[in-house]
């Protein structure tokens, strides 16, 4: 069996290491134009012109993003002619993700958007 970055040698995880990944990972979704692009992708393959239509972001903010999304895994992409056309990498891993995540935001209410270290008015 192949080890993983988060395993050492007796196969035991290597706990700081998988909370780094982890975090590394939340920070990747934490730009609301990231998660936008993601959630527009659960749709389905889209060009770069497509989700800027949809989204109402520059191309070259669109395309940023998926660059970082497509460097941590969570997108990949195919050519089509002179565009490239971009897809979830793992579409029901994802669906998962936004589906735990609306069940979190139901559950804590307002708290996330009041919170004064991190909500909506702490900047």
């Amino acid at each position: 069996m192949a080890m993983t970055a988060l395993e050492i040698d007796e196969g035991v995880v290597d706990e700081p290491q998988a909370l780094a990944v982890a975090a590394l990972l939340f920070h990747g979704l934490s730009d609301p134009s990231r998660l936008a692009i993601l959630r527009h992708l659960t749709l389905g393959e889209h060009r770069v012109v497509e989700l800027t239509a949809h989204l109402g972001l520059a191309q070259s903010t669109v395309s940023k993003h998926l660059a970082c999304l497509r460097d941590c895994g969570l997108v990949v992409s195919r050519p089509e002619g002179r565009a490239s056309l971009f897809r979830l990498a793992e579409p029901e891993a994802m669906l998962e993700v936004f589906g735990a995540a609306e069940r979190l935001l139901a559950l804590t209410g307002d708290a996330v958007a009041l919170c004064p270290t991190s909500g909506l008015e702490a900047s």
